[in-house]
């Protein structure tokens, strides 16, 4: 019986993260992605803003997705740090 090896992500290639504080009206939400664009390249996508409403994007590209995956990883590293908090599946 052969059983195919399942591919764990070690390094996360999306993370969505939410800061609420009520006693300062504050509900917001930080999105990061790493995704290819159209010539191989890998693209940070950062999205921000308020819980309910669009926000802002911005698209940061690295020349592989080693590189995007480290800014990924710094971003929600200083993201925590400012009281965000990282969501899971199913939040």
């Amino acid at each position: 019986m052969y059983h195919s090896p399942i591919q764990l992500d070690v390094f996360p290639t999306d993370v969505q993260m939410r800061r609420i504080d009520p006693a300062r009206n504050m509900r917001r939400f930080y999105r990061l992605s790493v995704q290819r664009d159209l010539f191989g390249r890998a693209s940070l996508v950062r999205e921000w803003g308020r819980i309910g409403f669009r926000g802002q994007m911005m698209v940061e590209t690295h020349p592989d997705e080693g590189k995007a995956i480290t800014a990924l990883m710094k971003l929600a590293a200083v993201k925590k740090r400012r009281g965000y908090e990282a969501l899971h599946s199913g939040d």
